[in-house]
């Protein structure tokens, strides 16, 4: 029997979720607006990626009871790349990403990951926080990489799974929560809601 419902259309949170051997159906919700979920006028970035994920945790369990679903538990999850207080969300074009990709180039940002889980009517959130420092990038490292189509869904226009794991220098966090669930956090706030892992 499946376990959980998942509230993401990310596959790589599906490949995360397969890997801890977690059984899972995705659920979406109805899409809100636009690329990204807004974040609101003065709200720090890390208000706004726990608010986004305990959003998207509610709506999908409301989806799940307005479509008289079997009770399960929900994981959702919200993952935002911070640079200098400021959120960088998905490029909508390649004019972003490559503005993106200049701001990180020689930096160090912050990926923001959080968690939530609604499970018998409780909300339960975790979150994953990690530096990520970037090597410096030349104008053709950046054009030759959105050449690859690899920046264009992620959060900071790159994806350290794949090929822009090269630009990374160093990181100290969790590398599956700057890919977009932690595991050892999506373990632990799965044990909340009953779910135990080996």
């Amino acid at each position: 029997m499946t376990a959980i419902y998942l509230a993401s259309r990310s596959p790589r949170r599906t490949e995360l979720l397969a890997q801890l051997g977690v059984e899972h159906d995705v659920l979406l919700a109805p899409p809100a607006a636009g690329p990204d979920e807004p974040q609101l006028p003065g709200e720090p970035a890390a208000d706004y990626v726990r608010r986004t994920a305990r959003e998207k945790a509610l709506l999908g369990a409301e989806t799940m009871r307005l479509r008289h679903m079997p009770e399960r538990p929900l994981l959702a999850a919200d993952t935002t790349v911070i640079l200098d207080g400021d959120v960088l969300g998905k490029p909508v074009d390649r004019a972003d990403a490559v503005r993106i990709l200049q701001r990180l180039s020689g930096s160090t940002h912050v990926v923001h990951t959080a968690l939530a889980v609604v499970s018998r009517g409780v909300l339960h959130e975790d979150e994953s926080i990690t530096q990520v420092q970037f090597r410096e990038l030349t104008p053709r490292d950046i054009e030759r990489y959105c050449d690859t189509g690899e920046p264009y869904d992620k959060a900071g226009a790159y994806g350290i799974q794949g090929l822009g794991g090269i630009f990374v220098r160093h990181i100290s966090g969790s590398f599956t929560g700057v890919m977009g669930l932690p595991l050892y956090e999506t373990a632990r706030l799965l044990a909340c809601a009953g779910i135990v892992l080996p």
